[in-house]
C-alpha cells in the first residue's frame, strides 16, 4: 500500500534531510582543504592545479594545500582521495588518463572512478603537442613520417608513462600513418623533457600546458597539436588533422573531484566557486595562456563526461594492445 504525505510531512521530512547540510555549509571549510595532484610538480595538471587553487584561495578566503601525490599513473592521488572522508577537506585534480583510460588499461584498479568519487566540476581541456628539439632535422610531421618509414622502429618517442592519453594518442597515430616509432616512458609530464632537448629521444609529446614555455623560449620545436582547430598559443602549429589525418583529435581534460558520497551542500558550494573562478578574466588568461581551454559546467556533465570516456579511451586501450598490471 503507497503511503500519501500531507504538505507537512514533505516539509517536515526535507526540513530534516537538510539540516545537516545547513549546519555543515556554516562550519565548512573551518580547516585548509587538501588539493592532491595526481602527478609530480611541473607537469600540466600541477599547472593547472596551482593557477586554480591560487584564485580560489583569493576569491573565497578558503584555504588550500597543494598535495603532489604521483605514482602509477596517476592511480596513487586519486586512489588516496576515493579512500578519504567525504567531509570535503581532501579533493583531487582528475584528468583523462586516470579517471578514462586507466578503468581499462589496469587489470586491478584501487578505485571505480565511477562509484567511488563525486564528480564536481571540470575545469578546462587541452591538445596534445608533438615537439623535437630546436636543432632537430624534422620540421613538420610530414618529415616525421617520412624517416619512420625509412626506418621502422629507429625514432624514439617519449611521454609521461604508459597508457597516458600522451601514450594512445601516438598509438593511435601510428595506425593513421601506418609508421612504427619507438615509446619511452617517464614518470612524469616533465623528466622526459631534457632527454630531448639532449637529443637522446627524437620526439615529446604531452599536453600544451606542459611545454608551452619550452616552446615559447625556443627550446623546442612544435610540429603538431592534436585538437581539431589550432590552439591560439599555437596559432603557426597545424594540427595532425590538417598534416593529413582526417578527424584525428586527442584531448585531455581536467576536473575537480572528491570522494564518494560527498554532501550535496559541498559538491554545490565547490562547483558554484569553481565556475565563479573559472568566469574570472584574470584566472581564464592565465590558464588560456597556459594552453587550456576553459570549460565549466554542472556536476552532472561532469559525471557524463567521465562515463562517455571510460567506453571510448577503452575501445582504443583494447585496439592497441595496451596492458599494465
Amino acid at each position: 500500500m503507497r503511503a500519501h504525505l500531507t504538505r507537512r510531512h514533505v516539509t517536515l521530512a526535507t526540513l530534516l534531510a537538510c539540516t545537516p547540510l545547513l549546519g555543515l555549509a556554516d562550519s565548512w571549510p573551518g580547516k585548509p582543504i587538501r588539493m592532491v595532484v595526481p602527478f609530480p610538480p611541473g607537469g600540466g595538471t600541477d599547472i593547472v592545479a596551482r593557477e586554480l587553487v591560487n584564485r580560489l584561495t583569493t576569491t573565497t578566503k578558503w584555504s588550500f594545500v597543494v598535495d603532489n601525490k604521483p605514482g602509477s599513473g596517476g592511480n596513487l592521488g586519486i586512489d588516496t582521495v576515493a579512500k578519504s572522508a567525504a567531509d570535503g577537506y581532501s579533493l583531487v585534480i582528475g584528468q583523462t588518463s586516470n579517471l578514462a583510460i586507466n578503468p581499462t588499461l589496469y587489470n586491478k584498479l584501487p578505485y571505480d572512478p565511477v562509484k567511488d568519487l563525486s564528480p564536481i566540476g571540470l575545469i578546462g581541456n587541452a591538445p596534445q603537442v608533438l615537439v623535437v628539439a630546436a636543432d632537430s632535422p624534422y620540421r613538420s610531421l610530414a618529415d616525421v613520417v617520412a624517416a619512420a618509414k625509412a626506418r621502422p622502429g629507429a625514432l624514439n618517442y617519449a611521454t609521461s608513462g604508459n597508457g597516458t592519453v600522451s601514450h594512445l594518442g601516438i598509438e593511435m597515430l601510428q595506425r593513421a600513418a601506418g609508421i612504427k616509432l619507438t615509446h619511452v616512458p617517464y614518470k612524469g609530464a616533465t623528466q622526459g623533457l631534457n632527454d630531448v632537448m639532449g637529443g637522446l629521444v627524437q620526439l615529446y609529446v604531452s599536453s600544451v600546458p606542459t611545454l608551452l614555455g619550452q616552446i615559447k623560449s625556443g627550446k623546442l620545436r612544435p610540429l603538431a597539436v592534436t585538437a581539431l582547430k589550432r590552439t591560439d598559443d599555437l596559432p603557426q602549429v597545424p594540427t595532425v588533422a590538417e598534416s593529413g589525418y582526417k578527424d584525428f583529435e586527442v584531448v585531455t581534460w581536467f576536473g575537480v573531484l572528491g570522494p564518494a558520497h560527498l554532501p550535496p551542500g559541498i559538491v554545490a558550494a565547490v562547483n558554484s566557486e569553481l565556475n565563479k573562478a573559472l568566469a574570472s578574466p584574470e584566472l581564464r588568461k592565465k590558464l588560456e595562456d597556459q594552453g587550456l581551454d576553459v570549460t565549466t559546467g554542472s556536476p552532472e556533465q561532469f559525471a557524463q563526461l567521465i562515463r562517455a570516456d571510460i567506453g571510448r579511451w577503452g575501445r582504443v586501450v583494447k585496439e592497441v594492445g595496451a596492458k599494465l598490471d
